[in-house]
């Protein structure tokens, strides 16, 4: 990570993803300042696994009179902090606006009234998408609408072409692809991207970021309404349960460990000012949630196929890690067998 900054911000840095992000900063070197107010959907107390070498303080985004002073010298930020997954249900969305919108435009007017012109990186996501990206054979790529309950219903899972009814084709969706988000949580997610590249633009701030599609690994929370999926069969099949897959589990995604998520940050980083704008993070190796289903339950019943649908989530979706490749350097290099195979013995967070 070299011509990288010296001090850095990682706000969630107490979670899943960030908790790795500050090991990886620490380890090659830099000064990190870590923000999180432990948020009581992913933390039960403060974990036991936090790096020695970084600095934590707990205190929430929103409070502007906390967070200023911390932000005081930091050469660039890596934002973390999110509120994840589709939650219990839509009374969920003042809590996810506050958590991710709010806390957002709370840190970045905190760095305008430095006048702070570093680099930040967002962490994103996939659910900015909406459904895929698709195609069909007599009209090539074509945008499916949302799926409606009464497909659902009737177990039609797959979206079919509005111009002549043939079956779609899912295809990598690659960052310039229309986005669309369906749920609470993806609009928040797409919000704290403009909200940043508004920042940027006013104060030549270079900003990435980085859309992490299936994020799985070690420090994943237990099984919560905000859990990812990996997460909620390996809490399942730690139970001695078997895993419960809807639809009829041929969903497609792309499962990214959380160590290479890690190396993206690096990577996103340490990139020259010039390179700025969204980034897939992913293996490029797209599986099934019944491949992950499966890959999980070692010692442990099948898992079970049971029909059934979350409206606000979508069919298949999968990315090209192309950009990413070229202009950040970065590739993933955890195997979906090698990472799955450590997630099953990994320990989950309590």
């Amino acid at each position: 990570m070299t011509g990288a900054p010296t001090r850095i911000l990682v706000t969630g840095g107490a979670g899943f993803i960030g908790s790795s992000v500050v090991d990886a900063l620490v380890d090659h070197g830099h000064d990190v300042v870590v923000v999180d107010r432990l948020h009581p959907a992913a933390h039960r107390g403060t974990p036991d696994y936090l790096h020695p070498d970084a600095e934590y303080h707990w205190i929430d985004l929103r409070d502007a009179d906390a967070l200023r002073p911390l932000l005081d010298g930091v050469d660039a930020v890596c934002h973390q902090a999110s509120m994840v997954g589709l939650g219990v249900d839509f009374a969920d969305a003042p809590q996810y606006s506050a958590d991710n919108d709010l806390g957002t435009a709370t840190l970045l007017a905190g760095l305008h009234q430095l006048g702070f012109a570093g680099r930040i990186v967002l962490a994103s996501s996939m659910v900015v998408y909406g459904e895929g990206a698709y195609t069909c054979v007599e009209h090539g790529p074509t945008r499916p609408a949302p799926r409606v309950r009464a497909d659902l219903d009737a177990g039609r899972f797959d979206p079919a072409c509005p111009r002549c009814g043939a079956p779609l084709i899912p295809v990598a969706v690659t960052e310039d692809a229309v986005l669309d988000p369906r749920n609470v949580y993806a609009a928040t997610k797409l919000h704290q991207e403009h909200l940043c590249a508004a920042y940027g633009r006013e104060h030549a701030s270079p900003v990435i970021a980085l859309r992490y599609h299936n994020v799985y690994g070690p420090r994943m929370p237990r099984d919560t309404p905000y859990a990812g999926v990996a997460s909620i069969f390996r809490s399942a099949a730690a139970r001695g349960d078997a895993p419960r897959v809807f639809e009829d589990g041929g969903q497609r995604r792309d499962f990214v460990h959380v160590h290479d998520v890690a190396r993206a940050n690096l990577c996103a980083l340490a990139a020259p000012a010039e390179v700025e704008g969204a980034f897939n993070v992913a293996s490029g190796d797209p599986r099934t949630i019944l491949d992950v289903a499966r890959a999980v339950t070692v010692g442990a019943p099948e898992p079970e196929v049971v029909g059934g649908y979350r409206l606000g989530d979508v069919r298949h979706v999968f990315a090209s890690p192309e950009r990413a490749r070229r202009w950040l350097s970065f590739e993933a290099t955890v195997p979906f067998a090698v990472g799955m195979h450590e997630f099953t013995t990994a320990p989950l967070r309590s």
